[in-house]
């Protein structure tokens, strides 16, 4: 969340005193849970409801790990580091060996249901107080109820829910200790069904044009809503909700793709949902949740680094050959988004130490850059926003759904092109294409068009692809992943471990 003119604020001391809320959950359910502080005497100002709803966006900025382990868990990269003891937890991931016991899964785990109980607790007291602007501020924090769940739904499958019933209507309510042993883990289309409801309530709540950047917009809902569709095979649902947000949003495909990563590209008119970063002080490797700024960046950043434009990082997430010749020649992509450090050298005079599963190329997206006025450790508190969703990406998944739900190839043709066009400067490059090989066109698409961005791995787990495209990957056991080894300790046999693990 940036700390620049006309963006959502960020947590002040006086908000983490009054509303508890530390980021350095350690497990789901804390025993000392220290944000219930002085909780049930909240909620009686707009202040006060304003200052939860930015304590319920603050957990965004922790699905760092989620977008950096997306791709590292799929074809296009390898997990890389110093060595191979260099965050175990990511290389048993990139190998497909990860167990229960894994402190990166576990972390997902964690800072996504403590999310999940931001907006609960907004949820629980959101009729306390009225005053003009109440029902947006729940619309977005039911967005963030959905994005919360869509992320933990995508990485382990069915979750623990409280009170589901009550939540399917907009209500709300916060674990407490105890909850673990009796509240039941929901099936994976149970999740689903909590998800559009939250998703449904905010497009019919929310604009286009939100309160302040950064904030949550109905474009968002709309894109979010048919992403979940998507992702349950409800291919003429999702194919609505994308015709109706590509036919009245205000979104567009930005003219420069070598700009929409960079600083300036931030907010872009392709931009439909970003998280927010700032280059504020709080990181530290006991607290990598704390950061206000991007720490993938800096886990991304080229070894010992010396030269122009980029700082340096730790070599993790590093593309393999076969992405980087995955695009056609005159595809401006390609070099936008993996950064060939040989040639980079050659041409610079640049200086770098290889890493671990060294392959000669970076996740240029999001490399960090020189000048981003970093304060504190400069590889954990970059600025960089994640770009969650860009048009381009609502316009190949409204592809798909128009070509798997059988509605309209020609549309769905019309839609990829566009994005081709852009990736060529021209229409030289269009595909014609129909039927299966149109879906494949449009699969492949997504590969190149969103390379380094965190969707790789789902794509090919939803697509049923994966077996054919990740070394390790077995049919009935990766397409989640284990629930952390505490949990189902916690659970007393409550919670059931996901098959195989």
């Amino acid at each position: 969340m940036k700390k620049t003119n006309n963006k959502i604020l960020l947590i002040a001391l006086g908000l983490l005193l009054a509303f508890g809320i530390y980021s350095c959950e350690d497990k789901f359910l804390d025993e000392e849970e220290n944000y219930l502080i002085d909780s049930e005497s909240y909620f009686n100002s707009e202040d006060d409801y304003y200052l939860a709803l930015v304590g319920a966006y603050d957990l965004l900025q922790a699905t760092y790990v989620n977008n950096l382990l997306g791709e590292i868990a799929s074809d296009n990269t390898l997990c890389g580091g110093e060595s191979a003891t260099d965050v175990v937890g990511f290389q048993q991931i990139d190998d497909m060996i990860h167990t229960p016991v894994n402190s990166n899964l576990r972390d997902i785990w964690n800072w996504m249901f403590a999310g999940v109980k931001r907006v609960n607790y907004f949820l629980e007291f959101q009729d306390r107080t009225d005053f003009d602007g109440r029902e947006i501020m729940v619309a977005e924090v039911r967005f963030l109820r959905a994005y919360y769940h869509f992320e933990l739904v995508k990485w382990f499958g069915g979750i623990p829910i409280k009170n589901y019933q009550d939540a399917l209507n907009g209500a709300g309510k916060r674990f407490a200790p105890g909850d673990e042993t009796s509240v039941p883990r929901y099936s994976e289309s149970e999740v689903y069904a909590l998800i559009e409801s939250d998703l449904i309530f905010a497009v019919n709540t929310l604009n286009y044009t939100a309160p302040q950047i950064g904030r949550v917009t109905k474009g968002a809902a709309q894109a979010l809503l048919g992403k979940a569709y998507l992702y349950q095979d409800k291919f003429s649902e999702a194919a609505n909700v994308f015709e109706d947000l590509i036919g009245n949003g205000p979104y567009q495909l930005a003219s420069n793709y070598n700009q929409i990563f960079e600083l300036e590209g931030e907010n872009n008119v392709e931009s439909v949902f970003e998280v927010q970063y700032t280059d504020g002080e709080g990181a530290g490797f006991g607290c990598l949740q704390c950061s206000e700024g991007n720490v993938a960046v800096g886990f991304m950043g080229i070894r010992a680094h010396t030269g122009p434009v980029y700082d340096s990082g730790y070599s993790f997430n590093v593309p393999v050959q076969e992405s980087y010749d995955a695009y056609s020649i005159g595809d401006v992509r390609r070099d936008i988004a993996i950064l060939d450090i040989v040639a980079w050298a050659d041409a610079t005079g640049a200086e770098y130490v290889e890493g671990y599963e060294h392959t000669g190329f970076y996740n240029r997206k999001y490399l960090p850059r020189k000048g981003d006025q970093n304060i504190g450790d400069q590889n954990l508190t970059n600025p960089n926003n994640y770009r969650s969703i860009r048009f381009a990406d609502i316009l190949l998944m409204a592809a798909e759904a128009l070509n798997r739900s059988g509605v309209d190839d020609t549309q769905a043709l019309n839609y990829l092109n566009d994005v081709r066009e852009r990736a060529f400067g021209n229409s030289d490059n269009n595909i014609s294409a129909s039927g299966t090989a149109l879906t494949n066109a449009i699969w492949e698409e997504r590969r190149l068009e969103l390379m380094g961005e965190g969707h790789r791995f789902f794509d090919l787990v939803r697509t049923e692809q994966a077996a054919l495209a990740i070394d390790g990957f077995e049919i009935g056991k990766h397409e989640v992943f284990p629930i952390p080894f505490e949990e189902i300790q916690f659970s007393n046999g409550n919670w059931s471990q996901n098959p195989n693990y």
